[in-house]
């Protein structure tokens, strides 16, 4: 067979004819992008405050990570983890500097490090109770997100996410954020894990107080149940700290990562703490593609980035007026946008009704935002948004809400 003859046409009708359609798309097609800016295809500015859902940790073409990835794609991309690669060692040893003593295991997206840590859990419930299938209970929150895997979704307790796939992964209950006794109330004998967002994301960012983790890893001791954080969305810089749940001052027993590990070239990883990270035997749990030498150069390029150009410190220092400026726009408008929820560069706005009208108007105006839960629009900035950047994004919501009132 012949290959399909090209055909130049609109990028709208090839995703119209030939891509799935299990996406509400927004009308825009993005060419180009440096910083926090990108552009469309008719020449259109936007300040990219989706930061592709909190991936482009950098922003969009850092020359630092640009020059990094292409330097490693004329040496070697792929090997397959039958043989170590430098960068993977290297990667894995700078994570561990961040999250205390204990291994790294490399895929490739978020939801393969929930199942990972959801694997480790069944592996955790099996040396616990001596048998398979007996301490397999592992307990999330209401609202959490972790993924759309089928263990990850199984882990989402969000019918729009499971409707249409039951019978889902059997094992897990459901507690209350921010709610100890909950969580202890569905501990009994036969659970493995306690599994929650630092902050939830696609939940409509909610953060874990600081009084309910550190609860939570007492509790979770007391049991002898593992304490597992998916920090697939918050971690990786976006609060001001390498990993949302440090402001706890606690240390789980495995972490989730992905998004902006990267930088925007896929990479998830999970670290499990010395403790635990000896139940993954060989032949246990795999990946094909995790690791790459061409992923982990991405990666590190992403951490050189955040450590020389001090992008932590950076957002503690800007993102309090920010959030400041945000709120005096909750308290000019307090029918409609109902409160200002978030740490650092994850911010959830609660609305008093649908984001998506409120979406486009930003959209309109230059900003890209984006929906979260059913009533929030998150502002996720590059951590290297400007405070000029940071202003301009206040102003364009101001004038957002101001035309609808």
């Amino acid at each position: 067979m012949s290959p399909p003859s090209i055909v130049r046409t609109n990028t709208a009708d090839l995703y119209d004819a030939h891509v799935l359609k299990n996406y509400a798309r927004a009308p825009l097609t993005l060419v180009r992008g440096r910083g926090a800016q990108v552009w469309d295809d008719a020449g259109n500015a936007y300040l990219d405050f989706t930061s592709g859902i909190a991936v482009s940790a950098l922003g969009h073409c850092h020359p630092h990570w640009v020059a990094a990835v292409q330097r490693q794609a004329g040496e070697l991309i792929h090997t397959s983890n039958l043989y170590r690669n430098p960068n993977q060692g290297e990667l894995a040893r700078r994570l561990v500097g961040y999250a205390g003593p204990g291994r790294v295991f490399f895929c490739n997206s978020g939801g393969e490090a929930d199942e990972a840590m959801i694997k480790l859990s069944r592996l955790h419930g099996v040396a616990k109770s001596g048998a398979e299938g007996k301490c397999i209970k592992v307990i999330v929150a209401k609202n959490a997100f972790h993924g759309r895997m089928f263990g990850g979704m199984s882990a989402t307790p969000q019918e729009k996410i499971q409707k249409g796939f039951h019978p889902l992964v059997p094992g897990f209950a459901v507690a209350e954020l921010n709610n100890l006794q909950s969580f202890a109330d569905q501990i009994d004998a036969n659970t493995a894990a306690v599994l929650v967002e630092s902050i939830q994301g696609e939940g409509g960012i909610n953060p874990c107080t600081t009084e309910f983790l550190i609860g939570l890893r007492r509790l979770c001791d007391e049991r002898n149940v593992l304490l597992l954080l998916d920090e697939v969305q918050c971690g990786i810089g976006r609060t001001g700290n390498f990993y949302a749940f440090e402001a706890a001052g606690i240390r789980p027993d495995a972490i989730a990562m992905a998004k902006g590990l990267g930088g925007g070239f896929p990479i998830g990883a999970i670290w499990i703490s010395d403790r635990f990270s000896d139940l993954f035997q060989p032949g246990s749990h795999g990946t094909t593609f995790g690791g790459t030498p061409l992923a982990c150069a991405a990666g590190l390029a992403v951490l050189d980035v955040i450590e020389r150009e001090k992008l932590l410190e950076k957002v503690r220092a800007q993102a309090p007026a920010w959030l400041d400026a945000l709120r005096q726009i909750a308290a000019d408008h307090p029918d409609r946008l109902l409160a200002v929820r978030g740490r650092g560069y994850l911010v959830g706005l609660q609305l008093a009704g649908d984001p998506t009208p409120y979406v486009a108007a930003a959209r309109e105006r230059g900003l890209l935002v984006v929906a979260a839960g059913n009533n929030v629009i998150r502002v996720l900035p590059p951590l290297v948004a400007t405070p000029d950047e940071l202003a301009k994004s206040v102003e364009i919501l101001r004038a957002v809400f101001a035309a609808r009132s």
